[in-house]
């Protein structure tokens, strides 16, 4: 671990970044064009202390989990965000499996939607990356750990994974999670990691081997889906979905199919901005 080049590099990349750039007002008394350290800290999901630490070069060897979290707050591209784990005493994660991290233009693109939902998904469902409107909206699922950072393993194997879903729309839900699983797995034939959590899954849930045997195939584009939010209710949401050149990832965007899916979305904007972040962890469907 290069503790001082990391603390100098750590530094740099916080007074690059505008306030603006990741949804921070820019008020007249702010001294520096950059970050502040608490903002890297809220951005991260860590303490500020830590943050401090590192760039003064005092800290202890950060976990790979952390520096996934450092390299999405400061908005690192794919050359940085190596350099970083490299710095870190880490091997950078690989272009795909349980270490991967959002694309960096995805990122940014996350930034740009605003005041619209969206996450960045690896193509087994992981959450990677989520912006504001998006963790409000079904709870931050990015923390998640082993099996349960994919979305299906915990909608077949998690029963309250499914309650964010209407219950007339949770069969559909599952379907489509196994059609797109299998996509992947003929995409992906022989890969351990798609394998091993197919079998799982198999050894797991009477429901997914009996969808499983079905042997449905689709990759899930648009979709309209109905989320029971427990603070402002119904919520019916148009999902588009962008996929990028080698399929790995996937840009999910939510818009409000209605006009009062629109003013509750904007209700849960107004509440959220008092206690943000929140964390009910609900599936998304």
């Amino acid at each position: 671990m290069q503790r001082d080049e990391l603390a100098d590099f750590l530094r740099r990349r916080r007074a690059a970044i505008r306030p603006a750039d990741v949804g921070i007002a820019d008020g007249p008394r702010r001294r520096t064009a950059g970050l502040r350290r608490e903002e890297v800290a809220m951005l991260a999901g860590m303490s500020v202390d830590y943050v401090v630490r590192l760039e003064q070069g005092r800290s202890s060897q950060p976990s790979a989990h952390l520096l996934a979290a450092l390299a999405r707050a400061l908005r690192l591209s794919d050359d940085e965000r190596a350099h970083l784990f490299r710095l870190a005493g880490h091997q950078p994660p690989p272009a795909a499996g349980p270490a991967v991290l959002a694309r960096a233009g995805l990122i940014r693109m996350l930034d740009l939607l605003g005041d619209t939902p969206a996450m960045v998904i690896s193509d087994l469902g992981e959450v990677l990356a989520q912006n504001r409107m998006s963790v409000l909206l079904s709870g931050d699922q990015s923390g998640f750990a082993g099996d349960r950072r994919y979305l299906i393993h915990r909608w077949f194997t998690e029963p309250g994974a499914r309650a964010v879903a209407e219950p007339e729309e949770q069969d559909r839900h599952a379907r489509q999670h196994v059609a797109d699983l299998r996509a992947v797995a003929g995409r992906r034939a022989g890969d351990p990691v798609v394998t091993g959590l197919v079998d799982r899954l198999l050894a797991a849930s009477a429901d997914f081997r009996r969808l499983w045997a079905e042997h449905e195939v689709a990759e899930r584009r648009a979709d309209r889906k109905t989320f029971r939010h427990p603070r402002v209710g119904r919520l019916t949401m148009d999902c588009e979905t962008l996929v990028t050149p080698d399929l790995g990832q996937k840009l999910l965007v939510l818009t409000p199919a209605d006009a009062e899916t629109r003013e509750r979305l904007e209700l849960l904007r107004v509440l959220g901005a008092e206690d943000f972040p929140a964390t009910h962890h609900a599936g998304s469907g």
